[in-house]
């Protein structure tokens, strides 16, 4: 087994920096690493857990599961309680692609309820903003369009929406 080397406290700026170039180009795994990192030296650092959480999601459209578990775990640590709304339903946008992208039996169907879930995350999250800041809103209309422009995603004929606290407990 190796050792892993301490970063300094003083490193961490620049190492958020890389982890986010990292994400930028693709490679979520070297993000997450950089984030653990700093999360060694600073467990409470929000901004490398917001960064870690995003570089988890970013690996849903090669293998959900355990990335999904690990994104929910990271969520839970997010200090303000509007984060993790909003972080909940990137996770739950990020998951309706991945199925949406993997295709297979009743894909639309399941990406649907998850875009719902994730659109139902931002409309709660509008009502925790701060003036100016309407990401939310961003996300909500991002979704919604899909939804609208893509009629093969509805729900199915027996529609059982995803229930808010699936994956979450």
């Amino acid at each position: 087994m190796f050792e892993l080397k301490m970063l300094s406290k003083a490193s961490i700026p620049s190492a958020l920096q890389k982890a986010e170039r990292y994400r930028l180009l693709n490679e979520p795994y070297e993000a997450q690493s950089i984030c653990l990192d700093i999360l060694q030296v600073a467990p409470d650092n929000q901004e490398a857990l917001i960064m870690l959480l995003l570089a988890y999601t970013d690996t849903f459209k090669e293998e959900i599961f355990p990335a999904f578990n690990k994104a929910v775990e990271v969520l839970e640590r997010l200090g303000d309680s509007h984060c993790r709304i909003y972080y909940r339903g990137i996770i739950n946008e990020r998951r309706a692609k991945a199925h949406l992208d993997k295709g297979g039996p009743s894909s639309a169907q399941i990406a649907y309820d998850w875009y719902v879930k994730a659109m139902a995350d931002y409309e709660q999250a509008l009502n925790y903003c701060s003036p100016g800041n309407e990401d939310a809103a961003l996300r909500w209309n991002t979704c919604a369009r899909l939804l609208n422009e893509n009629p093969h995603l509805k729900p199915s004929k027996e529609h059982h929406p995803v229930e808010l606290t699936d994956g979450y407990e």
